[in-house]
C-alpha cells in the first residue's frame, strides 16, 4: 500500500500499552485525519481493534506492517509510524513515551 501525510515528524513518541510495547513503532505527533492519504491498496489494509475499540490500528494484509492508527485519546486525530516514511531515520530521532499503559480497560472505562 501507499500513502502520503502533512505531519510533524517531531515530538515523536512511543507508546507503553500492550499492544504498542510489542509492535515497537515510533510514531508521529498526533495530526487531523484528512493529513493522511491514501494513494494505493486500501484492499491491503485491516483493521485491529481491542479494549474500548475506539482507537483503530491499520496493519497490511500481506507484510503486517503497522503504518498507521486513529488514536484514542481524540479519533479525529492519527499518529502515522515514522519507520514508514521515506528519508526519515526512525533510529535517529529522540522520542518520548506516551503513557498509552494508563489508559483505562474496558472494566473500568
Amino acid at each position: 500500500m501507499k500513502f502520503e501525510v502533512r505531519t510533524a515528524i517531531t515530538p515523536a513518541a512511543r507508546c507503553n500499552c500492550s499492544l504498542c510495547r510489542r509492535k515497537g513503532a515510533l510514531m508521529s505527533p498526533m495530526f487531523d485525519g484528512h493529513a493522511l492519504r491514501i494513494l494505493a491498496g486500501r484492499d491491503a489494509l485491516t483493521v485491529y481493534q481491542f479494549n474500548t475499540r475506539v482507537a483503530k490500528h491499520y496493519f497490511c494484509k500481506h507484510c503486517g506492517i503497522y503504518p498507521f492508527h486513529q488514536t484514542r485519546k481524540d479519533p479525529a486525530c492519527w499518529r502515522v509510524n515514522l519507520g514508514c516514511l521515506d528519508g526519515v531515520d526512525a533510529y535517529a530521532l529522540d522520542a518520548s513515551v506516551s503513557d498509552g499503559a494508563s489508559l483505562s480497560v474496558v472494566e473500568d472505562a
